[in-house]
C-alpha cells in the first residue's frame, strides 16, 4: 500500500524529471478529484507536505511538483536554516529569488502539461475536472494551468505575487482562455501585488465573464499561510483554507 504522502517523479518535456509530492486521503482507497498544487518559491518541504495533507483529507489525490527542477532537487533547494530566525527568511530569499526569475512563462507552459498529465495519470484519480491552488510565485502558476487546460474548474491563489504586470506574458492575460471559477486572498500591502494590480485582476475576471472572488486578506502579510516562517498568519490562513474547501467542493465535487 502506498504511503499517504510520498514522492513521485515525473518526466519533463525539457528533459530530467522533476520531483513530486503525491498525497491521498487517509484511509480512503475510492477515486477523488485531483488537485495540482504548486508551491511558494521556498520550495517542496514539510509545510508544503502538511499543506497537501489537509487538502487531500478532504476527499482529493493532490501533486505538488518542485518546480524548479532544472536548479536542483528539493533537498538541494531546500532551506538549511530555520527561516523563523531573524535574518534567515531573507538571506535565503537572496538565493531563491533568482530561481523564481529563472522560471520563465515559456518554461513554465511547458512544464504545466506535464504536470497536469501526470496528476490525471496517479492511481484513484477521477476522470473530469481538475483543481489548482498556488501559494506565492505558485499562484502565477496556478492560474496559468487554467489558461492552457480547459478542464481546470477551479483555480486558487494565495498571497500570490506578480498576477498582474504590465509584460505580455503576465498570467492576467491569460484569463480570456480560462473555464474555471477563481478563488484570490491577497495579502495586506503586498509590493508584489499592489492595490492597482489587484483592481486590475478584478476587472480581467469580470471582462471574461468568469466567477470570481479577488479578496484582500486584512492585516495578512505576504506569505501568510507558511507556518515555517515569520510570515505566518493563522487566522488568513484558516480563511484561506476555508475558502479552497468551499471551491473545490463547489467545481469538484459530484
Amino acid at each position: 500500500m502506498e504511503e499517504r504522502v510520498h514522492t513521485i517523479e515525473i518526466p519533463m518535456p525539457d528533459g530530467g524529471v522533476a520531483e513530486a509530492l503525491v498525497a491521498r486521503p487517509t484511509g480512503d482507497s475510492r477515486e477523488h478529484p485531483g488537485v495540482l498544487f504548486f508551491m511558494d518559491a521556498i520550495g517542496l518541504r514539510p509545510r508544503i507536505e502538511e499543506m497537501a495533507g489537509r487538502i487531500a483529507d478532504w476527499g482529493y489525490v493532490v501533486l505538488a511538483p518542485n518546480v524548479f527542477y532544472r536548479e536542483g532537487s528539493a533537498e538541494d533547494l531546500a532551506p538549511t536554516a530555520d527561516l523563523q530566525e531573524p535574518g534567515e527568511r531573507e538571506a535565503f530569499f537572496a538565493e531563491a529569488m533568482p530561481r523564481v526569475h529563472t522560471l520563465s512563462s515559456d518554461k513554465a507552459e511547458r512544464d504545466i502539461p506535464a504536470y497536469l498529465e501526470a496528476l490525471r495519470g496517479l492511481p484513484g484519480v477521477a476522470t473530469g475536472a481538475v483543481g489548482t491552488v498556488g501559494y506565492c510565485m505558485g499562484a502565477r502558476l496556478a492560474i496559468r494551468a487554467a489558461a492552457l487546460d480547459p478542464e481546470v474548474a477551479a483555480v486558487a491563489g494565495f498571497h500570490g505575487g506578480g498576477l498582474v504586470t504590465d509584460a505580455d506574458d503576465s498570467p492576467h492575460r491569460g484569463l480570456p482562455r480560462a473555464h474555471a471559477e477563481f478563488v484570490f486572498g491577497h495579502a495586506e500591502n503586498d509590493r508584489s501585488m499592489p492595490s492597482e494590480a489587484i483592481v486590475t485582476l478584478g476587472e480581467t475576471l469580470r471582462e471574461a465573464g468568469l466567477t470570481a472572488s479577488n479578496e484582500v486578506y486584512d492585516g495578512a502579510a505576504h506569505g501568510y499561510t507558511m507556518s515555517d516562517t515569520p510570515m505566518y498568519d493563522e487566522a488568513a490562513t484558516e480563511r484561506s483554507f476555508e475558502e479552497l474547501r468551499e471551491l473545490l467542493g463547489r467545481t469538484l465535487q459530484a
